[in-house]
C-alpha cells in the first residue's frame, strides 16, 4: 500500500515538473496560469491533466487542434513516479524521506531543462541543495550534509577553475602559432569554461546526499555514462561538442543513492 501511494505521488509531482520544465526557462510562473496546449493555446480541461492517463486516451494529440503532445510529458510522470517508489522501499515514507525525493526531482527537472536549453536554473538548484541537507534524521546529520554540500562545492569549484586554465592556456600556445603581424594585438583565444556553474551547485546536493565516498564514486560513474554518448556524438562530427553534463551527474547521484550498500562493499573491497 505504501509503494502504491508512493508511486502515484510520483506520478502526480511528475506532472507538476513538466509545467516547470516548460515554464521556467521561459521565466514564466509555475504557480499562476491554468495548463494550456502549446500548440493552439486553448485552456486544458481537468481531464486532459490527468497524469499517464491522458496522454494515453488521448492518444498523445491535443483534445482540440490533435497536434501531437510530446512523449517527454508521460515519461517524465513515470520517471517520478518510479523515483519516489524506489526510495520509499528502501526507507519508508517520513519527512526525511520526502525532502530526499524533493531533491531528486529537483535534479530530474534540471536534467531535462539542460538536455533542452543548455541551461541549468539557479532556483532549481538551490531548492535541491536545501532539499538534500535537510534531508537527514537527525540535526547532526543535517550539519553533516551541510559539511559535504560546502566540501563538493568547494572540490568542484576548484576543479573547474583547473581544467579552464589547462584549456585556455592549450589554446593560448596553439593561437600564439599562427599570430600574424595583423593580429598580434588582439586574443586570438578563447577564454574556455571546463564547467558551468551549475555543476558545482549540483556537486554540493551530490555530496549532501551521498557523503564524501558515494560521492567519489558517483562523479565516477557519470563520468563512464557520459563516456560512449561523447564518443558517439565525436564521431558523428568534426565540430567542438558540449554534452550536458547534469543529466549524467543526477543519474548517476540516484544509482549510487539505491545501491549505496553496495557501493560501498565494492569500495572497501578494494582496501
Amino acid at each position: 500500500m505504501i509503494l502504491a501511494i508512493a508511486f502515484i505521488f510520483g506520478v502526480t509531482i511528475g506532472s507538476f515538473l513538466n509545467v516547470v520544465i516548460l515554464r521556467i526557462p521561459k521565466e514564466e510562473s509555475v504557480v499562476f496560469g491554468g495548463s494550456h496546449c502549446t500548440s493552439c493555446g486553448e485552456n486544458l480541461k481537468p481531464w486532459h491533466n490527468i497524469p499517464l492517463f491522458s496522454w494515453i486516451f488521448l492518444a498523445g494529440k491535443c483534445s482540440y487542434c490533435k497536434a501531437k503532445i510530446s512523449i517527454q510529458y508521460p515519461l517524465i510522470e513515470l520517471i517520478s513516479g518510479f523515483i519516489f517508489l524506489l526510495i520509499a522501499a528502501k526507507f519508508g515514507l517520513s519527512l526525511p524521506v520526502l525532502l530526499i525525493t524533493s531533491s531528486f526531482f529537483m535534479l530530474l527537472a534540471l536534467s531535462v531543462i539542460d538536455l533542452k536549453y543548455k541551461m541549468v536554473p539557479d532556483s532549481l538548484n538551490l531548492l535541491a541543495i536545501i532539499f538534500a541537507i535537510l534531508g537527514a534524521w537527525s540535526p547532526s546529520a543535517i550539519m553533516l550534509n551541510f559539511q559535504n554540500a560546502l566540501l563538493f562545492a568547494g572540490g568542484f569549484t576548484l576543479l573547474r577553475f583547473s581544467l579552464s586554465y589547462y584549456l585556455t592556456s592549450s589554446a593560448q600556445r596553439y593561437a600564439k602559432k599562427t599570430i600574424t603581424p595583423w593580429t598580434k594585438n588582439y586574443h586570438t583565444y578563447p577564454f574556455i569554461e571546463a564547467m558551468g556553474e551549475g555543476d558545482i551547485m549540483v556537486g554540493a546536493t551530490m555530496g549532501a546526499l551521498l557523503g564524501v565516498k558515494l560521492t567519489l564514486a558517483a562523479i565516477f560513474l557519470s563520468a563512464l555514462l557520459a563516456l560512449p554518448v561523447m564518443i558517439f556524438l565525436m564521431s558523428k562530427t568534426k565540430e567542438p561538442i558540449t554534452v550536458p553534463f547534469v543529466p549524467f551527474l543526477a543519474a548517476a547521484t540516484f544509482l549510487v543513492y539505491i545501491f549505496d550498500s553496495q557501493v560501498l562493499s565494492y569500495i572497501e573491497g578494494l582496501y
